[in-house]
């Protein structure tokens, strides 16, 4: 079968077209004719060395997330039949092989079947994006009605869900993003108070928003030095939330606060096989939330065939777009 492959790390110019063997399914995975896909930073990071323990051998099918149609079941499998419109966390990571070809397999219990009203792009931009959202404000955060809650990044792949999400579950939403574009996409999305962090520092949305007591719950998609403005901006005793922390902080003020620090990194099922069956659960949730009009994924506005992998990886790179950047199989 066709792919699309990396032989070594390094930029976008490193996939190459290939014929490789076409996979065959385990007793308990599924063979999936993939359809669509999307874009993940983390695809960006495993494709740059970034994450080496992550990464398979090479030569590697990269990409996370994926959507297609269920061709055959292993032994094993309940629940799944040929012909099934599915989506996955699929793989692209140490031991799984990712979406970028004409077929893959999946462990079944990473997969869920995609609602007659859901298209396999809007299915394929679900997994990684829709996921992390979810184990931050439900699993980690269990946000409630009425809360006030702090988004970092809210016009982004995980915080665009991740607005939608906690303004779904009744929450009181309050996101950062730069410019008046992701401003107004992230007022749409059901941000109620929508911050500039250029212009508005934390201090001044602290108290113009809570009253300076803080945000009870933070996620924080950004990383880096907005780990310390997340800690800042949380309230006493407070969840923050991060995505991204391969950084170094002083956590002296978190620990004056009494703060709880979750961190989600979502390769974990897949690289260690804890909690499979969650992410087929949670990704069912979605989905209906999605079949259900309460969430719906902001897709770019320019997609690409998984032939022009090269040129997805480079906008993602530059970060010029919104929301997610979906991948057609054009192989």
């Amino acid at each position: 079968m066709k792919a699309m492959i990396i032989r070594e790390f390094g930029g976008p110019e490193k996939f190459h077209m290939a014929d490789i063997a076409e996979p065959k399914p385990k007793a308990n995975q599924v063979l999936v004719r993939v359809k669509t896909s999307s874009v993940n930073p983390i695809d960006m990071k495993i494709r740059s060395g970034l994450v080496p323990a992550a990464a398979p051998p090479f030569p590697a099918v990269l990409n996370v997330d994926v959507a297609g149609v269920v061709v055959e079941v292993g032994a094993a499998v309940d629940g799944f039949s040929p012909g099934d419109r599915v989506v996955a966390l699929g793989g692209g990571v140490k031991g799984h092989q990712g979406a970028l070809a004409e077929y893959t397999c999946i462990d079944a219990p990473l997969l869920a079947k995609i609602p007659d009203e859901v298209s396999d792009t809007a299915a394929a931009a679900m997994p990684v994006a829709g996921l992390t959202a979810w184990e931050a404000l439900v699993n980690r955060g269990q946000v409630k009605a009425d809360d006030l809650v702090l988004i970092h990044g809210g016009a982004g792949g995980v915080g665009h869900m991740a607005v939608q999400l906690a303004a779904a579950l009744g929450t009181e939403v309050a996101t950062t993003v730069s410019g008046d574009e992701k401003a107004a996409l992230a007022k749409k999305l059901g941000a109620r108070h929508v911050i500039d962090y250029r212009k508005e520092p934390v201090e001044a949305y602290v108290q113009a928003y809570t009253n300076e007591r803080g945000f009870r719950f933070v996620l924080d998609t950004v990383g880096g030095e907005n780990l310390d403005r997340s800690f800042q901006a949380a309230a006493l005793k407070g969840i923050v939330v991060a995505t991204n922390t391969r950084s170094t902080h002083d956590l002296a003020l978190m620990h004056g606060k009494g703060l709880t620090l979750h961190v989600v990194f979502l390769l974990v099922p897949l690289l260690f096989g804890l909690e499979k069956e969650r992410v087929g659960s949670d990704l069912k949730k979605l989905l209906a939330m999605t079949a259900e009009g309460r969430l719906s994924p902001v897709l770019h506005q320019q997609s690409f065939g998984f032939s022009e992998i090269k040129g997805a990886h480079e906008l993602l790179e530059q970060g010029d777009y919104l929301g997610k950047i979906s991948l057609v199989n054009d192989l």
